[in-house]
């Protein structure tokens, strides 16, 4: 499948969204697991793992060390734990994600 980039354009600021980040996000309305994600979205680990550390990045995604309780900024270890994490796309990911950023 060819991926194109998709661009979400605000008044204040200029945003890029790569559509492998849109895709991401399209499942995240809801908290999923890492292995939930990667397997609705046929992805690699690697691309799903670097698509996600690029949408917290950004704010668009939160992640959580269970289905309800949200990992802390600072005691995220991403690089280690990432496929121990549930995901869910954040306000600002829902808006960027449905153009009303």
């Amino acid at each position: 499948m060819e991926r194109k980039e998709v661009y979400v354009i605000s008044v204040k600021n200029y945003y890029l969204m790569t559509a492998l980040e849109f895709d991401v996000l399209d499942e995240l309305y809801f908290v999923v697991s890492f292995r939930h994600l990667q397997e609705e979205l046929e992805m690699e680990e690697q691309t799903l793992k670097e698509a996600l550390l690029a949408l917290l990045q950004k704010g668009w995604v939160k992640c959580f060390k269970d289905a309800s309780e949200e990992a802390m900024q600072h005691e995220t270890e991403f690089e280690i734990k990432y496929k121990e994490y549930f995901y869910l796309a954040s306000k600002k990911g829902l808006l960027a994600h449905n153009g009303r950023v």
